[in-house]
């Protein structure tokens, strides 16, 4: 546990730090010919980028915040995690990756207290990086321009509403309600992974939902959304990134999304 009092400021600034490390690693390796490609246990793909870029994070972690946990996609958690931890993904959005598909991303966040205060996610290949911290709001760059600060749209019912999600995977028994729902929607389209909350978080979508997410995928997702005034949820409406699923919307809508996807909708 850390014992050394940062100010959200400098939390920040040190995020943006490691964006910015992670940044060269993974554009070097991006389309590359000799990428390295290994399945890990879980039978998902991983890359020497996603390993040569989460060793980068962790080195500059030990050194800027040695009293800090670590809890990262590679490599696991650190020893005695401890209430204020940094969450790390390396490369969100893998398989993209692999494919030359530019819609990946690094996510970083810190835990205090079960809460996350800092988040920066960056997607070099798409040129934008949104970072939020603890009660200042949820801003994007462009291409390294100026940040400007996000919020999320105002839409209030479904037929009205732009939803995004990844796939039709792992949804088991939400299937039918995630389809209705989609149906239901205004519009939907499949961005995936990070991007679909991003949108939520720009105002340009109103739901981003995925029914199976670890905290790697979400923590950092948690805070942009939720400081450009909307709310990070599971899909059975838990708050945070801790739950196993994720759902990003407006806020106006979270609790008609809820409802709808377990079941307790007149759908009629």
């Amino acid at each position: 546990m850390s014992t050394t009092k940062y100010s959200l400021a400098e939390d920040l600034a040190l995020a943006q730090q490691i964006a910015d490390a992670a940044d060269l690693i993974t554009q070097s390796r991006y389309q590359s010919q000799d990428l390295v490609i290994t399945t890990k246990l879980d039978n998902t793909p991983v890359t020497d980028a996603d390993k040569a870029t989460e060793t980068a994070i962790r080195e500059i972690l030990a050194r800027e915040r040695p009293n800090d946990g670590v809890l990262g996609e590679e490599f696991g958690e650190s020893e005695n995690l401890g209430s204020r931890y940094w969450v790390i993904d390396p490369i969100d959005g893998t398989q993209n990756f692999m494919r030359s598909v530019p819609s990946w991303s690094t996510l970083i966040a810190l835990v205090e207290n079960g809460e996350v205060i800092v988040g920066v996610v960056s997607a070099p290949a798409l040129t934008r990086r949104w970072y939020a911290s603890k009660g200042n709001g949820a801003f994007v760059q462009f291409n390294g321009g100026a940040a400007r600060r996000i919020s999320v749209s105002k839409v209030a019912q479904i037929k009205d509403a732009s939803i995004t999600y990844s796939d039709f995977k792992h949804w088991e028994d939400r299937r039918p309600a995630f389809i209705s729902l989609i149906d239901q929607c205004w519009r939907s389209r499949a961005f995936g992974d990070y991007w679909s909350h991003m949108l939520v978080a720009e105002g340009a979508a109103d739901i981003a939902v995925e029914p199976v997410l670890a905290v790697w995928d979400m923590a950092a997702l948690d805070i942009v959304v939720r400081e450009a005034g909307g709310s990070f949820t599971s899909i059975t409406g838990e708050p945070g990134p801790h739950h196993g699923s994720g759902l990003s919307t407006n806020g106006l809508l979270l609790d008609q999304v809820v409802r709808h996807l377990n079941g307790s909708i007149d759908r009629n």
